[in-house]
């Protein structure tokens, strides 16, 4: 028996400032995951919902929306699963789970999350509920002001990273030109990036607007599939390798600057595939803040600590460098439903590796990371994705 899990299926929704309510957003991942699968709903064993809420919506039971899809879900076993900004990816895991135990063939993962309807404070309030609530300083920090003593923190260990944020920003918002399902559709430049201005001001020093994600809704969906489920289907990519590493939630039990939880995973993941990051052609990560994607190249292999800015000077992750990364725009251009995100990269990865990203396509692409996180760095979900069947 192989333990063998296979994406077959993905359905993605724009991300956005949309009208669709949380179910309508559910129910349209879910029914193009589906059908691109092709499979019949009445084969799928177990959904799973990816969804962190925390009072931004009134759906404190939400996951038997998907059943909304299709009459043959009900009577399927559904689950939400709640990981801060990597419930996505804790869905995702746990559909893995559930097919490799033998209690599932086919499984459907949604991710989905509701936002634009509330105000700036309340998202920012509602999302710092994910940090360490038992001390008041931690407690009275939003996610800005934490990724601000980051960024001070690596400039006084290793050099000013504000150039490097700004590159980072200015990539990502080219790359999400080329996604018609990315909410920022507006060339970015460095240059603008680079500096705070009226339109780019200071948003909690010395983060500027530029270097923080977006306030999203959205969702996306899988189809996964063991290897005998699979074995008939259309596409499919292997997913070569799941880890999960969690960390201490407090901050001050922790150097933020070694990223030890994100390495960790990323490097299990490439041992479990039998790579290296000089095997990837693409990464989708999770640049919540600017300051996370420098962290995360460090956590990659693609540059050594303290020296993440090697990898955009050498162009290596730049869309024509040796390993792209955030060809979808990531959250910062793409968008930042928190729950959706880490299906989203699973679902854009799958599309990489058949060969339906259309303008994002990475000519030849055979090796994919994904990297989602919870919280500052707390929760951290690596998958190596594999192509398989085009």
């Amino acid at each position: 028996m192989t333990h063998d899990v296979y994406i077959i299926g993905s359905g993605h929704t724009r991300f956005g400032r949309l009208q669709q309510t949380l179910e309508e957003l559910v129910v349209e991942a879910a029914r193009d995951a589906i059908s691109e699968a092709g499979i019949a709903p009445s084969e799928i064993d177990a959904v799973f919902l990816g969804h962190f809420n925390s009072g931004l919506v009134p759906d404190g039971f939400a996951s038997s929306l998907i059943h909304q899809a299709d009459p043959a879900f009900r009577f399927k076993p559904a689950v939400r699963c709640e990981n801060a900004c990597a419930s996505g990816s804790a869905a995702i895991y746990s559909g893995l789970d559930a097919i490799r135990s033998g209690r599932a063939r086919n499984v459907l993962v949604v991710g989905a999350e509701k936002m634009t309807h509330r105000s700036t404070g309340d998202v920012t309030t509602a999302l710092a509920g994910a940090g360490y609530q038992n001390d008041p300083v931690e407690r009275g920090l939003s996610f800005p002001q934490v990724f601000a003593i980051v960024a001070q923190a690596y400039a006084e260990r290793y050099g000013d990273p504000l150039d490097a944020m700004a590159r980072i920003s200015a990539k990502n918002h080219a790359n999400a030109m080329n996604n018609p399902l990315a909410q920022m559709h507006k060339p970015v430049p460095y240059e603008f990036c680079r500096e705070v201005s009226d339109q780019n001001p200071l948003i909690a020093p010395p983060l500027r607007l530029s270097d923080c994600s977006l306030i999203s809704d959205g969702a996306a969906a899988i189809v996964l599939s063991s290897a005998d489920a699979a074995a008939s289907a259309k596409r499919r990519v292997r997913i070569a390798a799941a880890e999960h590493v969690s960390d201490f939630l407090p901050m001050s039990r922790r150097d933020f600057l070694a990223f030890e939880g994100p390495t960790r995973a990323i490097a299990q993941a490439y041992a479990a595939a039998g790579i290296s990051a000089g095997d990837l052609d693409f990464a989708e990560v999770h640049d919540c803040f600017t300051p996370a994607e420098l962290l995360i190249y460090e956590a990659m292999g693609l540059a050594p600590k303290g020296q993440g800015a090697r990898a955009l000077e050498e162009g290596t992750v730049f869309a024509d460098g040796r390993t792209p990364v955030n060809l979808s725009g990531g959250l910062k251009a793409k968008g930042h439903p928190v729950g959706a995100t880490g299906v989203s990269m699973h679902a854009l990865a799958f599309r990489q590796l058949t060969g339906q990203a259309g303008a994002m396509q990475h000519k030849g692409a055979e090796w994919g990371l994904t990297f989602n996180m919870g919280g500052t760095a707390v929760a951290n979900y690596a998958s190596v994705l594999n192509a398989d069947r085009a």
